[in-house]
């Protein structure tokens, strides 16, 4: 008897994440078994799994030093997918950073890993404009905020994340997404599943979210042929860094200030697939999941 495939989650997220049991009824399909497990759970054997798919372990930031073990753990035990190599590069926002070293267009962002950088861009008047502030390390838009010409309460935003031994990132908003939303594109290894539409969470102003995740406007959306292209360059990008295609990778861009598609985030650890937007999705998935672990 072959041996069970892990779907890794957490306990607070197993009955939220929407994607597994149509993953899972899509790998029955193929004779695959497949087992969802929380990643914290010290009992796990995970040698008896002929792979581990990382899915919603979205509690991952609280504890992120224990998570960054956990893939290396998991790693010496079975394959694990998206490889801890990808996943630890994933889950800082610094890699931002590498993909415009790449000429791939991004969202402006500047990084603020101290005192000294707050004072430069206070200096340079960039908390006075409509910005979003975060850190670097972050899931589910938690510690996320607008902040609307309030230099003084983005400021102190972004000393709270220093003095909690954060790398904070302010980008300007971008005002296309509160008409049109993001588009976020999905591939499984390395080819174009399907879109969606993701409405602006911070239109309203309404800024903190600090729970496992965050409520989402979802619906289908066909990507635009600028809108493929960037994801296509941003998966070649991944694929030659790491010599290898991502199982799953989720593409989220936005019309930048010049009217053309613009990276906001590259999603590789445990981003939502949203299979039930399209009816093949997950015969899809499930075939990358075949493909991949007989490598």
């Amino acid at each position: 008897m072959s041996r069970p495939l892990a779907l890794v989650s957490c306990a607070e997220a197993r009955h939220h994440d929407t994607d597994l049991p149509l993953i899972i009824r899509g790998l029955q399909d193929r004779g695959i078994v497949a087992e969802i497990v929380d990643w914290e759970n010290p009992e796990t054997d995970w040698s008896r799994f002929s792979a581990a798919i990382i899915r919603s372990p979205w509690d991952y930031h609280r504890h992120y030093e224990k998570f960054l073990l956990w893939l290396d753990h998991v790693s010496e035990q079975t394959a694990l997918f998206n490889s801890a190599a990808i996943v630890k590069w994933n889950t800082d926002k610094t890699y931002l950073a590498e993909l415009v070293d790449a000429g791939i267009p991004v969202i402006p962002t500047t990084y603020v890993r101290g005192a000294e950088d707050l004072v430069l861009i206070t200096n340079e008047g960039m908390l006075e404009n409509d910005i979003v502030v975060k850190p670097t390390v972050s899931a589910g838009s938690n510690n996320t905020e607008r902040h609307i010409e309030s230099p003084v309460k983005a400021a102190a935003h972004l000393g709270s994340l220093i003095d909690a031994g954060k790398i904070a990132m302010v980008q300007p908003y971008q005002r296309f997404i509160d008409e049109r939303g993001e588009t976020g594109m999905l591939y499984f290894n390395g080819e174009y599943s399907h879109a969606f539409r993701k409405g602006a969470i911070l239109a309203t102003g309404d800024n903190v979210k600090n729970g496992l995740y965050t409520e989402e406007d979802i619906t289908p959306r066909e990507a635009s042929t600028q809108e493929r292209e960037l994801g296509d360059q941003v998966i070649d990008f991944i694929t030659r860094k790491f010599s290898q295609k991502p199982l799953y990778a989720r593409v989220d861009v936005v019309r930048g200030a010049q009217g053309v598609p613009v990276v906001m985030e590259v999603e590789l650890a445990e981003p939502s697939l949203y299979v039930h937007l399209d009816h093949d999705a997950p015969a899809r998935f499930a075939s990358a999941v075949v493909a991949a672990t007989r490598k």
